[in-house]
């Protein structure tokens, strides 16, 4: 049996120091069940280790950003090596235009790149330039997870305390019915999105019609390549299916875990932030932060990497037959319509489905459960380059015994006497119910 004793005790700690016991709503201890979210002191390739001394193979993978392994020796090398030279000046370094140089051949439908720290400071300045290229206010969003953590996006959410009403409009994914309604009123400024997630890819013409709708409306067209940079492929989602949108928002993997995002598209736009435009100028990025030398280098160590190396093929190699293994498990136990693993193979998120068939958190937390007791730490099944052979076997063997448990609660039609504390809950609420906690006497 393993041990959550110290995690447990730090993770209080945590919570009387820092709002949510975490820096991202994603690693808050509430995703996690009761009194077993991990505190982790290192990681190597695909495995932590927590405070504990517990070893895990992880997945999720720095919440996707992480697509080369924990402690990557070449771009630990590269980041140190530039480190040593600085980090940070009142002028640019040479890394700023090798860095762009190495981003745009990778990127050929973009002209011009600006680095930043942080995903949101990379999507919330796509959304400022389309307004002030457009002249409109209204932003589209697809119906997918997230996007900013500023107003724009996060008024939309069931977290939006603070925040004034938004004028944000969502549609649906592989709709473009959906979105021709949006756009007809000549009000929005850009449509951004995912060109496609884990579990859903565009039909046919999707991807096309959408570039051709923003083309017919004056809209500027924005990727939101987070997740699918570096993971779909090095250059993205649009390398992928073939569609350029006006600008594109990258970050995550970027770094393989390094902070570093980026801002990329079009020369004509991207131009008003800069020195050589007649119209008004508009505030695109300006970070202390962006031109950091360690993350720039890791950077281009990644660039290279996936230039020399498959990352991608393996990852996607992992995770097929991941998918493949744990789907047999369940299909072999008889709850393979409760119990399945599904998505892109370098992007897998497992259903967790009751005894009627309908998602339930409460089944989901009693398979984290059974999964984190034997070794496995994850709250999908993403996958890295550094997910060898052995560390899906072990996953396997993990999902195997999990699934038995999973079985005894369908059978059941309940997770009572087998789940250990409350269920997880969504990371974006309205309340802290139900995984409110008490407020701490220690201090």
């Amino acid at each position: 049996m393993r041990s959550f004793e110290r995690s447990t005790a730090i993770q209080a700690r945590l919570h009387d120091l820092i709002p949510g016991g975490a820096h991202t709503y994603a690693r808050g201890s509430d995703q996690y069940p009761d009194d077993m979210a991990p505190i982790l002191v290192r990681g190597k390739g695909a495995r932590v280790w927590d405070v504990d001394g517990n070893e895990f193979v992880e997945y999720g993978m720095g919440l996707r950003a992480v697509t080369l392994g924990h402690g990557f020796e070449p771009v630990l090398r590269a980041a140190a090596l530039a480190a040593a030279d600085g980090l940070s000046f009142t002028r640019p370094s040479e890394l700023e235009l090798f860095a762009a140089e190495d981003f745009l051949a990778l990127v050929p439908g973009a002209d011009m790149v600006k680095f930043a720290k942080n995903g949101s400071d990379a999507t919330t300045a796509a959304v400022r330039l389309a307004r002030a290229v457009t002249g409109r206010d209204t932003v589209a969003i697809c119906d997918q997870p997230f996007f900013s953590v500023d107003d724009w996006f996060i008024g939309t959410t069931d977290m939006a305390g603070g925040i004034p009403t938004v004028d944000t409009v969502k549609f649906a994914y592989n709709d473009l019915d959906a979105l021709a309604a949006i756009l007809a009123d000549g009000r929005v400024a850009a449509v951004v999105m995912e060109a496609a997630t884990a579990m859903a890819e565009p039909l046919p013409g999707y991807l096309e019609g959408v570039r051709a709708l923003c083309d017919q409306y004056g809209t500027l067209l924005v990727f939101d390549e987070m997740i699918t940079g570096f993971r779909w492929s090095a250059g993205g989602a649009q390398a992928v299916y073939g569609v350029t949108p006006d600008l594109s928002c990258w970050g995550k993997a970027m770094g393989n875990g390094f902070p570093i995002s980026a801002l990329a598209g079009k020369r004509e736009h991207l131009e008003r932030g800069g020195l050589r435009t007649d119209h008004d100028r508009v505030f695109l990025l300006s970070t202390t932060h962006g031109p950091e030398t360690a993350s720039l280098a890791a950077f281009r160590a990644v660039v290279q990497t996936y230039r020399t190396e498959n990352p991608v093929a393996r990852m996607e190699r992992a995770g097929r037959t991941l998918a493949e293994g744990v789907n047999a498990v369940a299909t072999d136990l008889g709850i393979a319509d409760h119990l399945q693993v599904r998505g892109r193979p370098s992007c897998l998120v497992f259903r967790t489905l009751d005894a009627e068939g309908e998602p339930s958190q409460a089944f989901r937390t009693l398979f984290l459960q059974e999964l984190l007791v034997r070794g496995i730490l994850g709250q999908s099944f993403v996958t890295s380059a550094a997910h060898d052979a052995a560390a899906v076997d072990a996953t396997i063997a993990a999902c195997t015994e999990a699934a038995e448990v999973y079985r005894q609660a369908i059978e059941r039609g309940t997770v009572d006497g087998l789940l250990r504390g409350r269920p997880v809950a969504p990371a974006l609420r309205r309340t802290a119910a139900p995984r409110h906690l008490e407020t701490s006497t220690s201090r």
